[in-house]
């Protein structure tokens, strides 16, 4: 089995036309760019349920805050006070222990 590799849209595009053109002769395509069977099956579903946009890689795509409802910004707006409750946490107690080994090296 290949290992993953990371590819543009145009290599993804590429790659399935090319198993295609070739009777969809995977292990070809796998020697050819050495992508994995299961990656290049699954672009092959996507091209053929929706076209070339299916190649797309949309991980990591967030909404932009103009398309955000008003609980979907109190949420992020939470996760970010949250996170940085945590941070100031560990700052306070990091500091206790400064305190901590001074007084106590004396």
């Amino acid at each position: 089995m290949s290992k993953g590799i990371k590819t543009t849209h145009a290599q993804r595009v590429e790659i399935v036309t090319f198993c295609i053109e070739n009777g969809r002769n995977y292990n070809l395509a796998i020697e050819e760019y050495g992508v994995s069977y299961q990656q290049i099956y699954s672009w092959i579903r996507k091209y053929e349920s929706e076209g070339v946009d299916g190649l797309a890689d949309g991980r990591g795509r967030t909404k932009p805050e103009s398309e955000l409802s008003e609980t979907e910004k109190l949420k992020a707006e939470n996760k970010l006070l949250e996170a940085r409750n945590r941070d100031l946490e560990m700052e306070n107690a990091l500091l206790k222990k400064v305190r901590s080994l001074r007084e106590g090296g004396r």
